[in-house]
């Protein structure tokens, strides 16, 4: 009896690791990003909606963050139809093997480039919106992986994004995240470009890498 429940509990414990091992398989997320690289791969691609602005640099984000902003999408806590219609096909595996494809598609992470001083104004609105307790040293460490780097993205999808936060009862733009919404909201469009626009211009492990179908 002991040998076969032995048997059992080391059958489960294979089976677990499977599963785990299948969750951050980024061989099957290369194979599934086919509808993501038409946008993500190439470089300079800018969107239309809600405004024109370059879509964001998602290689070299961390495997939760995509999983984390594609299950927004789906539960529509982003609002994007197209980005909506993407996730609504994923299952959660799907979206899993993406993860774990965009974050090692950005090859070795790590920017030793120096980070250049904030404006004085931009440091002060950063530190008003408090954005290193979540984002990390120079915005690029979040001290949990379910949080974006912010250093390097495009600045004018960072300040779509930082918009979209204040907005309110809109069927078609917004996103629903009340610690993002308490940040973002006391500040002017004015002030959050000027912090879009120093976060584009630090050290960043983000990337577009394009496909090679498109090079």
């Amino acid at each position: 009896m002991n040998k076969a429940l032995s048997l059992i509990l080391a059958l489960a414990a294979a089976a677990g690791f499977a599963t785990a091992a299948q969750a951050q398989d980024a061989k099957a997320g290369e194979k599934k990003a086919a509808m993501c690289i038409g946008c993500h791969g190439i470089p300079g691609y800018q969107a239309s909606f809600p405004e024109i602005h370059k879509v964001p640099m998602i290689s070299g984000q961390s495997a939760k963050y995509i999983v984390a902003s594609l299950a927004a999408y789906k539960k529509s806590e982003r609002k994007h139809p197209t980005m909506k219609g993407i996730a609504a096909s994923l299952t959660d595996q799907d979206m899993a093997d993406l993860g774990a494809f965009y974050e090692t598609n950005g090859g070795p992470a790590g920017n030793a480039a120096a980070a250049p001083a904030a404006p004085a104004n931009v440091a002060e609105l950063l530190t008003k919106g408090n954005c290193a307790s979540c984002h990390g040293e120079n915005l690029n460490k979040p001290i949990d992986p379910s949080y974006p780097k912010l250093a390097g993205q495009h600045a004018d999808y960072l300040y779509v994004a930082l918009k979209a936060y204040q907005t309110e009862n809109n069927a078609q733009v917004g996103r629903s995240n009340a610690i993002m919404a308490g940040m973002a909201k006391p500040f002017s469009h004015a002030e959050l470009k000027a912090m879009a626009n120093y976060i584009a211009s630090l050290p960043s492990d983000l990337k577009t890498v394009p496909e090679s179908r498109f090079r």
